[in-house]
């Protein structure tokens, strides 16, 4: 008689089934924290080539499940590989973050390619089949990519800033220009996340890391409108996909998020009111997080408090155990197995 497939408890929740055991993962959990991690990144040489490098981003990937045991491993990839498929050059400068060349203006957004070189991201293709051939089958496996206004954000400013303002004034200013950014890159994410679904994710999460800087009308047209599009465009093509979203410092607008984007689990930071999550988010879709990563840090009782407040806060409902955002490299790794252990013995 032919096995059953294993199920995988992250799915199981994303499909509506709430598990008694929250299944856990951490995002960023492939990284500086992990002195393995260290060694590799090292030997890679560059960020990049440490992303591209397929055995790298597999083996990279599946460092943590080896320590931990965790529910899911995302692919050990970047959200702005759609930019560097698009042609924009894209250079990670140690302890700066990346660099990019800036499309500040309307003549220079008009270069832009509106078609990424798919050819260029074979390697995380190939990285995440080698990585689903290795994992244990009740292990989920997770795609990714930015949110078209989280990426768009790196691509004006051509870096980081404290709140994001370039891009934010070149919305305001120019928002026809601005809005052709945000099309090529809904199309391409689309495109990118069904590569990947393909390649053997058995689910993708959208990162819209700065979605928090935006006002409400700003953040219904460049936050919920270009992930209603992609989680639309991937069903199109793959019906039964399961899209994670995570407008980080969202807030209030969560519900509107959840509503009008269709997305199975919102992932939510450590800052959101747990009330309203659970009155007007959780009847809706699955949630995940939301534990502070400076609790993680900070381990002992402190560590205990912020976990079993997630799991009161959110635990009689469906939820994935994460972190509101990701780990940070100073993370003993003695907590993240206090933090395991922990939610783990949780029956709820």
């Amino acid at each position: 008689m032919p096995q059953a497939p294993a199920t995988q408890p992250l799915i199981e929740v994303l499909s509506g089934r709430r598990q008694a055991v929250p299944p856990l993962w951490m995002m960023r959990q492939a990284g500086r924290y992990l002195p393995e991690y260290r060694e590799l990144r090292a030997k890679a040489g560059s960020f990049l080539d440490l992303c591209f490098t397929p055995d790298y981003a597999a083996e990279v990937t599946l460092q943590p499940i080896r320590r931990f045991n965790f529910d899911a491993a995302i692919i050990f990839s970047d959200i702005l590989v759609i930019p560097y498929a698009l042609g924009r050059a894209v250079r990670f400068e140690a302890g700066e973050g990346p660099r990019l060349d800036p499309l500040a203006t309307p003549e220079e957004i008009a270069t832009l390619a509106t078609r990424a070189d798919f050819a260029k991201l074979e390697p995380v293709y190939e990285a995440l089949r080698r990585v689903r051939r290795e994992l244990a089958p009740e292990i989920a496996l997770i795609g990714f990519c930015g949110a078209p206004w989280t990426v768009a954000t790196y691509m004006v400013a051509g870096q980081g800033t404290p709140d994001q303002a370039p891009a934010r004034m070149l919305a305001y200013r120019h928002p026809d220009a601005f809005a052709k950014i945000i099309d090529i890159l809904v199309e391409n994410s689309i495109q990118h996340l069904v590569g990947q679904i393909r390649a053997g994710a058995d689910c993708v999460q959208l990162f819209d890391t700065w979605a928090g800087v935006l006002p409400p009308r700003e953040f219904a047209r460049w936050s919920i409108e270009p992930a209603r599009r992609i989680v639309a465009g991937v069903r199109k093509q793959v019906p039964d996909a399961k899209v994670i979203g995570f407008p980080r410092g969202a807030g209030g607008q969560l519900p509107a998020y959840v509503e009008q984007t269709a997305v199975d689990a919102v992932s939510i930071d450590w800052a959101t009111e747990p009330a309203m999550i659970r009155e007007r988010v959780q009847p809706r879709t699955a949630v995940q997080g939301n534990l502070d990563p400076l609790a993680l840090i900070a381990g002992g009782a402190a560590l205990d408090r912020a976990i079993d407040d997630v799991l009161e806060n959110f635990g009689k409902g469906r939820l994935i155990f994460n972190l509101g955002h990701g780990i940070l490299p100073e993370t003993p790794i003695a907590h993240v197995e206090q933090m395991v252990q922990r939610v783990r013995a949780y029956r709820g």
